[in-house]
């Protein structure tokens, strides 16, 4: 069946759409993808949505909060009809649509987690059904709720040589190892973009680090480094996750503009090091993700702390910008056949999870 795949990730940076042909069990295949950037202002008002969430005791109703959502799902409307028309097809086409919304607090330590954006409003634009909400049956289960993409990394990693890992790095990073018997171990790592972008934002006219330039002429100040890495939420066990505003960069005050974007790269490449100190079997091989994988340093300190081989999943054929809102679509198909998206290993979930709030038009 053809599914919609619609991701707002922690980067804040836009919105991915991605057409995708699948039964939900087999990888399936892409057939069209489009990113559509938000403007300045919304981006920063979702900032400070986010914000303003991370201060609340549980989800609720806050006028800034419910702004921002109707907002979103307008934009995300947008985004549908714009993917609808770059790829040729009609909404009759389309089985469903999987909308992760914006996760604006992760808080699974509290047993909750808040995905903004309207599914029955979504639905009900498109005559389409929408399957959203996909992470609060698993936290409520006692999960993480992230990462959530596993199910179809596995899919796609089906005939890669193993132990194998798949890197995603948007604002958060998070990894789905892959061990020689099959069995799937996945986490969230750490930051990938987010606080690099934050420093951008801050401290130039840039709103990122484009290829990892800015960092690469800089210096890591490797005893401010120990003493973000020393946090013990690295020293862990998965499975875990983590919210984008769980680290600042405030412990990097009074560095250089090239100095602190080389520090909190760094950052992100040793997080992901100390992340497969975690698992059994290490991979020798990581494939990433995402937009961070395009950061030309990010990409190359990754190899020097995991000491591993990383490369883009571009390599392998797969689009390594519309990965993960194909994952949302797959899971909304997997929603309609009653098959789990999460599982023990990957969220910490006690059984197998069929996560997802169904929306249907009529």
């Amino acid at each position: 069946m053809l599914a919609i795949g619609l991701m707002s990730g922690t980067s804040r940076d836009g919105i991915d759409a991605a057409l995708i042909e699948t039964d939900g069990e087999g990888a399936g295949k892409g057939l069209a993808f489009h990113a559509m950037p938000y403007a300045d202002g919304f981006r920063l008002r979702l900032a400070e949505a986010c914000g303003r969430a991370m201060t609340m005791e549980k989800p609720g109703f806050e006028p800034l909060i419910h702004a921002v959502e109707e907002e979103l799902t307008e934009l995300h409307v947008e985004a549908v009809s714009d993917l609808l028309a770059r790829s040729g097809h009609v909404t009759e086409d389309i089985a469903v649509i999987g909308f992760h919304g914006h996760t604006v607090a992760h808080r699974p330590e509290r047993r909750w987690t808040w995905q903004i954006g309207d599914g029955a409003a979504l639905a009900g634009a498109f005559g389409i059904p929408v399957v959203a909400d996909l992470r609060s049956a698993d936290v409520g289960a006692g999960g993480q709720g992230a990462p959530l993409l596993p199910v179809y990394h596995r899919a796609l990693a089906h005939d890669l040589p193993k132990p194998v890992a798949i890197l995603n790095l948007g604002g958060v990073a998070n990894i789905t190892a892959i061990a020689s018997d099959g069995e799937i171990v996945a986490f969230d790592t750490g930051m990938a973009s987010g606080l690099i972008d934050n420093w951008m934002q801050t401290h130039s006219d840039r709103s990122f680090d484009e290829s990892g330039a800015t960092a690469a002429s800089g210096e890591v100040d490797h005893s401010r480094l120990a003493r973000m890495l020393s946090d013990p939420w690295f020293a862990a066990i998965p499975p875990k996750s983590i919210d984008r505003e769980a680290f600042t960069i405030e412990p990097l005050r009074g560095l250089s503009l090239e100095d602190g974007a080389a520090t909190l790269t760094a950052f992100s490449a040793a997080a992901v090091a100390k992340g497969l100190d975690h698992l059994a079997e290490r991979p020798g091989r990581i494939y990433a993700a995402g937009g961070g994988r395009h950061n030309v340093t990010l990409m190359r300190m990754l190899a020097t702390f995991t000491g591993a081989e990383v490369r883009p999943v571009d390599e392998l054929g797969w689009d390594g910008d519309a990965l993960e809102a194909q994952g949302f679509a797959y899971m909304a198909v997997r929603h309609l056949k009653g098959l789990p998206i999460s599982f023990p290993g990957t969220t910490g979930a006690p059984q197998p999870m069929t996560g997802g709030v169904f929306f249907d038009p009529a």
